[in-house]
């Protein structure tokens, strides 16, 4: 990596990290990469998370104005870096609100930018989302491309002689679409680029888009002679995450099809997995004496699909009133659920909890 600070957490991570672990079959994915502890979708992140052992680093990918694939959770800039200072009138109105996309900005005026801690403003400051994380605008962060993640993750893998996965995301094709740029054919070329091309690969390829998820499925793999593991992220349809065109507007993509008997038959079709938010797996209303327990994953293992859930956050009022704490929130998940890993910005966490219910298992 670029920056002193890279260099110095790699040499404290290898000298203090474990041995990576796989509780069974039970994996553990980084979440934007050690989010809970560096900003999001960093290199440093992704470096940390390694060395924490997780199985696989997430990465959302979105496109920039001259063609690249950067990984950014949002399609735009302004919550988590520096634009709306270096580049004010950049900006497109949305909702009555300014916003500054990715897709308006060059690479080299991206690489300009510094990243920081996902922050909102109210009242003409800027206030930090997870407020007992990394401080804002510390230190010297920088938005990365996909091919410099890959270049990273490949070359620890070598140097290390693990085999951590990566885990990308289409973001917002429908968007990119509109703006004339096929995302998803550019991150499969890529992809097959460093080698990701089989199912036997450690690659899961996520979107929230079904009409997408199933396009890459049924389309763009076999044409790039690609077989990799697909993913159906699902959403509440209010969240607005997919939006489609319907006569000649675009609106929310209905995702209610998705809690009914029989969707996982359908998803199965087109995808190896999904990754649902948590309270579609235990209901909000559950209590500790109590789960109130889905039979999403029950259906979807049922039809040979894994189950990823998101997000799993040790942060203030992140751990659900039916949990005594993070590691029973995993537990619940994990072993009573019976989900097959879970998107986490504590990694660290995750993989130590499972390294002791392994040892708990074998009677250690």
């Amino acid at each position: 990596m670029k920056k002193l600070l890279s260099f110095l957490l790699l040499a404290l991570m290898v000298l203090g990290a474990s041995t990576a672990f796989a509780g069974g079959n039970k994996i553990v994915i980084a979440h934007r990469g050690a989010s809970g502890y560096l900003p999001e979708h960093t290199l440093e992140a992704k470096a940390a998370a390694y060395f924490m052992g997780a199985d696989y680093l997430e990465q959302d990918l979105v496109m920039t104005k001259d063609d690249q694939l950067v990984v950014l959770h949002d399609h735009y800039l302004d919550r988590i870096t520096d634009v709306m200072d270096k580049f004010p009138n950049r900006f497109r109105m949305v909702d009555g609100e300014k916003r500054w996309f990715a897709i308006d900005f060059t690479l080299a005026e991206i690489k300009t930018l510094n990243v920081t801690e996902g922050f909102t403003v109210k009242d003409g400051k800027k206030v930090q989302g997870f407020g007992a994380r990394f401080p804002m605008f510390t230190s010297s962060f920088e938005v990365p491309t996909f091919e410099e993640e890959l270049q990273l993750i490949q070359g620890l893998n070598k140097s290390t002689g693990k085999n951590v996965g990566i885990y990308p995301e289409i973001k917002a094709p429908w968007f990119h679409r509109a703006e004339g740029k096929d995302i998803s054919l550019a991150a499969l070329n890529m992809l097959k680029k460093y080698g990701y091309t089989t199912k036997g690969d450690k690659v899961y390829l996520q979107c929230f888009d079904p009409n997408e998820t199933r396009r890459i499925s049924k389309e763009l793999l076999p044409k790039l002679g690609m077989n990799i593991k697909v993913v159906q992220l699902i959403a509440e349809t209010s969240w607005n995450e997919t939006m489609e065109k319907k006569n000649g507007k675009f609106v929310p993509y209905n995702y209610d099809w998705m809690f009914k008997k029989g969707a996982m038959q359908r998803i199965a079709e087109y995808a190896d997995g999904i990754g649902p938010w948590k309270p579609m797996l235990v209901k909000d209303e559950s209590t500790r004496n109590h789960l109130v327990i889905t039979d999403m994953v029950k259906e979807a293992h049922a039809n040979g699909i894994e189950v990823h859930p998101y997000t799993f956050r040790l942060d203030n009022g992140r751990i659900p009133a039916y949990a005594a704490s993070f590691e029973d929130m995993l537990d619940i998940f994990y072993y009573t659920v019976d989900v097959d890993g879970v998107f986490t910005d504590y990694a660290d966490r995750a993989v130590n909890f499972l390294r002791r219910a392994e040892y708990q298992r074998q009677g250690l």
